[in-house]
């Protein structure tokens, strides 16, 4: 089980680490800052506009070659898929 997105390295430990935060909201959401996901989904804009802060802060290179088109359809897909 993937826990941390810093032992992300594939699609299927993608998979696992959004599963392991669907487990943890429902065990304890509320203890999230953005539990609702209208929040949750600002919060991710926010974060993904700002990332190279975060990245520069933490002494990490911003991966050039992510592959942004593959995430923003995971997102939009999940809008309608069972």
């Amino acid at each position: 089980m993937t826990t941390s997105p810093d032992h992300v390295d594939s699609r299927e430990d993608l998979a696992a680490f959004v599963r392991s935060l669907r487990r943890r909201h429902t065990e304890d959401g509320s203890s999230w800052e953005n539990a609702a996901l209208p929040s949750f989904l600002e919060a991710l804009a926010a974060w993904i506009d700002d990332a190279d802060g975060w990245y520069s802060n933490t002494a990490r290179e911003l991966p050039a070659g992510g592959d942004w088109t593959f995430f923003a359809r995971a997102l939009q897909a999940a809008t309608v898929y069972e």
